[in-house]
């Protein structure tokens, strides 16, 4: 399916990278070299992440409570339902791991379509990260590659992001609300955007560009019998 509206989580839902908190309560000291190399863009987030998952030693209860304090933005529901009720279908696509995501939308009562890594037990609290939406032709060499979910779409694309992983999706999407890394990188590359610092700011843009649209379909002639559109 695709969806209208893509939503970035960390950073962007979550105020901050769940991935490193993860690596930075549990994992061996070691997943800072590794960081240094995808940093260096030598490798792409897909091994960067396996690699370092590998460091991680972590009950799932350890993990399930490190989600239960992952900070994050009280106005995205408000959000969710500006854009249900301008009939927009929305997700969320993530670099990051569906068990955290999980953990945090149940928190928030929300409920949308994720698509993600995975990250998957195993014995003596260790784990191994999956990527099922990876590509080998995935420019940005993401886990999960975000542009494939763009593939296809005749609609315009709302993007909503910060970070690496929405680089690329960016220069796809019919409109970038951008936070921070993001809107760096648009405005270094040329691409349109709008700056938010957080969902009230992505709500309120959003409801602007929808009565801007609206307006102007209100002004326009049918072509062929001469009604006004509604």
């Amino acid at each position: 399916m695709v969806y209208s509206v893509l939503v970035d989580f960390d950073g962007t839902i979550a105020l901050e990278d769940t991935t490193d908190l993860v690596l930075e309560r549990f994992a061996d000291p070691l997943w800072r070299n590794v960081e240094a190399d995808w940093v260096a863009g030598r490798i792409g987030s897909r091994e960067c992440l396996s690699r370092q998952v590998d460091f991680v030693h972590a009950s799932q209860v350890d993990l399930d409570q490190l989600a239960d304090g992952v900070e994050f933005d009280p106005a995205f529901p408000e959000f969710i339902e500006a854009g249900r009720e301008l009939g927009l279908s929305m997700a969320i696509g993530s670099d990051g791991f569906d068990r955290i995501i999980a953990r945090v939308l149940a928190r928030m009562h929300v409920s949308l379509p994720v698509v993600s890594n995975r990250l998957v037990p195993l014995q003596g609290g260790r784990w191994r990260a999956e990527f099922p939406n990876f590509r080998g032709d995935c420019a940005s060499r993401s886990g999960n590659c975000k542009c494939a979910m763009l593939d296809g779409a005749a609609a315009p694309i709302i993007l909503v992001g910060d970070g690496r992983s929405d680089f690329c999706p960016a220069a796809q999407a019919t409109l970038v609300l951008a936070k921070k890394s993001l809107a760096t990188h648009c405005r270094n590359a040329g691409i349109e955007h709008i700056k938010i610092e957080n969902f009230s700011d992505a709500t309120r843009a959003l409801r602007a560009l929808y009565a801007f649209y609206r307006a102007r379909r209100l002004r326009e002639p049918a072509e062929e019998t001469g009604v006004i559109h509604a």
